[in-house]
This record gives structure tokens, C-alpha cells and sequence, in this order.
């Protein structure tokens, strides 16, 4: 070999000592360590791993309401976004996730959360709109709103709320696994998305009022059953009378 060659080779293997010696041996390279899983606060990571598997992808809706929704954006504050984040709600399958609630995420997360929910809303979308306002402002009454619910309802769940050309909303293990509130919001929200009207849109030109959407909640929570799982009380009465085999 040459010695303009050997002179090349201890060249190159200089640089290339000089090269490892930037970083110290056995230490992570800037950039390649990974993040704990409580110091994530990236909301789109935080959104996927801990709502979209039931709000859906961007909030679109699924198992649950569609959070990036206008109509809930605009009726539901930050604090009750907050609140429902770290505690849940009890007796329905959404879950508390703040660790001071017994979930995996810090107040910095759950608050990192609200902000990426909100930066969802478009105020703009509803201007103009009286909207109904997020819990009932007065006490709703089960016979009017079986009123209420033949108007506006039975024509896609049936007259009795069984189903129809949408699915049943007295079922009892439904009506079991969500609170009134819900019910409230899912009357307020509709499902755009699965043809589900919002209160708005059953009747062109004829929303439902605040009371009427307070009464027909309370009709529905009056169809839950003392032990869910069990016959609907009519079909009930008809096999102790023999009706039914």
C-alpha cells in the first residue's frame, strides 16, 4: 500500500474517533430518548390512546357523543369537560381518568386534553341558534314528554321506543348504562353521522323547546328497569298471563 494510501486510511479513522467521541459512551443520542408516559402531553397521542376508542378519530363519535360536535362544544364549559375527564361518570362505562381519581393521567394531561377538545369548536357555526342549555334548567315531567316522544320520535324508534327504522331507546340494558344527562345530551346532539337528527331537526322548523327536551328525557329515564337485563314490563305481564311461551 502506498503511502499516500496508509495516509488516507489513518485520515478517515481519525475522523471517525473524533466522530464517536461527541457522545459519550453509553448516553442516548439528542433526540432518540423516549418520553414517560406521564410527561406525554401531546393531545392528538393523549386523544388516541385514552378517548378515540370511543369518541372516535378526531372526535367524529363512535361508541360515544362526537366531541368535536359544534352544538356540544357550545353548550359544555371547560370545567364540565374537566370534570367528566378526571372522574368519569359513575354508573356508565365512562371511566376516571386522572390519577387523583384512580386513572393514568396527570392534571397536566387531563388539562392538556380540555385544551386540544376545545380548540375543536367553531363559534361561528352556530350563530344565531338558541340553544338548549347543557342541564335542564327545570324539572322534567314523564307524561308530557310521551307526548313529546310521539311527535318527534316514534316515527324512527317506534311507538313505543322499541324500534323502528333506528334502533330500540328504552332497552333496558341501554337505559342502564347511561345517566340522564347523557340521555340529555343524546337528545340535544342527535347522531348526525348515523342519521340521528340533533334536537333541531325532527320536525323542519320546529325544534324541540327546553322544556320539551327536559320532559322527554324524564319519559325515557322512566323506561329503565329496577333490574336491568329483564323482560320489558309488558312482555312480562303477557307470559304470567300466558300470552307469550
Amino acid at each position: 500500500m502506498s503511502p499516500f494510501r496508509y495516509l488516507c486510511v489513518f485520515a478517515a479513522l481519525g475522523m471517525t474517533l473524533l466522530s464517536s467521541c461527541s457522545s459519550p459512551h453509553g448516553q442516548p443520542r439528542q433526540g432518540s430518548e423516549t418520553v414517560a408516559p406521564n410527561e406525554v402531553l401531546a393531545f392528538g397521542t393523549l386523544y388516541a390512546e385514552n378517548c378515540a376508542g370511543c369518541h372516535g378519530a378526531q372526535g367524529r363519535g363512535g361508541a360515544a357523543i362526537a366531541l368535536a360536535d359544534p352544538v356540544f362544544l357550545a353548550i359544555v364549559d371547560d370545567t364540565t369537560i374537566r370534570r367528566t375527564a378526571t372522574g368519569g361518570v359513575r354508573g356508565t362505562p365512562m371511566p376516571a381518568f386522572a390519577q387523583s381519581a384512580g386513572g393514568m393521567l396527570t392534571d397536566k394531561q387531563i388539562d392538556a386534553l380540555v385544551r386540544g377538545i376545545r380548540s375543536w369548536a367553531k363559534p361561528d357555526a352556530l350563530r344565531g341558534v338558541t340553544l338548549p342549555s347543557f342541564t335542564a334548567q327545570a324539572a322534567g315531567d314523564p307524561q308530557r314528554g310521551a307526548e313529546v316522544y310521539r311527535t318527534y320520535c316514534a316515527s324512527c324508534h317506534g311507538a313505543d321506543g322499541r324500534g323502528g327504522k333506528a334502533t330500540s331507546i328504552v332497552d333496558g340494558s341501554y337505559l342502564a348504562l347511561v345517566s340522564d344527562q347523557e340521555l340529555r345530551l343524546n337528545v340535544i346532539l342527535g347522531r348526525p353521522a348515523q342519521g340521528a337528527p340533533d334536537w333541531r331537526g325532527d320536525i323542519p322548523g320546529r325544534p324541540l323547546s327546553e322544556q320539551e327536551v327536559s320532559d322527554v328525557v324524564a319519559w325515557l329515564a322512566s323506561q329503565r328497569l329496577a333490574i336491568p337485563g329483564q323482560p320489558y314490563p309488558s312482555s312480562a305481564s303477557k307470559r304470567a298471563a300466558g300470552g307469550i311461551q
